[in-house]
């Protein structure tokens, strides 16, 4: 059998914090994947000044090793690899859309959604407004530039419209705190989301796989919450930077969060319904995964999209996947066929 020519998309267009995201999930992917007699990797790592590398490897000797290439050298390079596949772990708005076009454009097939659905998943508040139109409940919330100002009551979220991991999020209960969590969510962004606070029942995600052309609803993975200490997941309960500078996830048991058992618990299949129908609504393919803010009532309320899977041990699609019945080989190994047999 000759091996799977899969390229590895990796790194930032945009800044380094990305870059270094970007980087931790696709090392730890590479590192549990390989398998040279069915995969031949190829490794593609972008920087923020938009310079390409080849690295054999993604050590911080083998990226300074490597030949630095423009845009279209590295398209050339990429023409000369004859890649099967491709995996992209660029989390910046460019690497979700661009780059993504960019496979599309040189006809490299990969996992994970399209550059239009990436774009508008990004967008928590157009992600929102289509769960919305679907039938699904969202919470009220207003799209603020700067001097604007929000006419939602209090307590409200507000959050920036297009950063991930929690960057710029701030519960505001009372109004001498409002000015301070706008300043902040707009150092992230050019727009803000202000919405209403849903008070904590519970926070769960939902990940969906596609199998046999069929959305396929995962265990959820809830986390542990405390409406006083800590009503709202922040950037510090997702990453961390360790003592030499590296971005890792943040430290997690199954004290803080663990898999939900579905018999006996009844707000599974609404979760599951839920998110169904915002994997139909956003047009997702391969998989899916949505963060869903559980009320004290028991009903779910969309919080946001978040469509990425790095294939990494510590990911939550991986994990779900796993108590599901299904290793990390094979699940990576089918998505692989499935991107190819489209």
């Amino acid at each position: 059998m000759v091996p799977l020519r899969v390229l590895h998309l990796v790194g930032s267009a945009t800044d380094d914090f990305y870059c270094d995201l970007s980087h931790m999930y696709a090392q730890s992917c590479i590192q549990s994947t390989v398998n040279p007699s069915r995969y031949d990797f190829v490794i593609a790592y972008i920087t923020p000044d938009r310079r390409w590398r080849f690295p054999k490897s993604l050590s911080k000797e083998d990226i300074e090793a490597a030949q630095v290439l423009s845009v279209s050298e590295a398209i050339q390079t990429l023409l000369k690899e004859s890649i099967d596949v491709a995996i992209p772990y660029m989390y910046c708005n460019l690497g979700m859309t661009t780059y993504r076009s960019l496979l599309d454009l040189l006809q490299i097939p990969y996992v994970g959604n399209i550059p239009a659905v990436m774009a508008i998943s990004s967008d928590k508040a157009k992600a929102k407004a289509i769960a919305s139109a679907a039938g699904v409940r969202v919470p009220e919330g207003q799209v603020l530039r700067r001097g604007e100002i929000s006419q939602l009551p209090l307590p409200v979220v507000v959050k920036p419209t297009d950063a991930d991991n929690s960057l710029g999020v701030t519960l505001v209960r009372c109004k001498e705190d409002y000015a301070a969590a706008l300043e902040t969510a707009f150092t992230y962004s050019e727009e803000v989301l202000v919405e209403r606070f849903i008070e904590l029942g519970r926070e769960v995600r939902c990940g969906i796989v596609v199998q046999n052309g069929k959305p396929v609803c995962l265990p959820l993975k809830e986390y542990r919450m405390d409406a006083e200490r800590q009503p709202i997941r922040t950037y510090e309960n997702k990453l961390q930077r360790n003592d030499r500078g590296n971005i890792e996830l943040a430290a997690k048991d199954s004290i803080d969060a663990w898999l939900v058992e579905a018999d006996g618990d009844p707000a599974v299949a609404r979760v599951w319904a839920a998110a169904r129908q915002c994997h139909r609504a956003l047009g997702c393919r391969h998989y899916s995964l949505f963060d869903f803010r559980i009320d004290p009532e028991g009903q779910p309320w969309f919080i946001e999209a978040g469509l990425y899977c790095s294939f990494a041990p510590g990911s939550v699609l991986t994990s779900m996947m796993g108590a599901a019945g299904t290793p990390l080989e094979i699940f990576f190994q089918d998505m692989l066929q499935q991107a190819m047999a489209e």
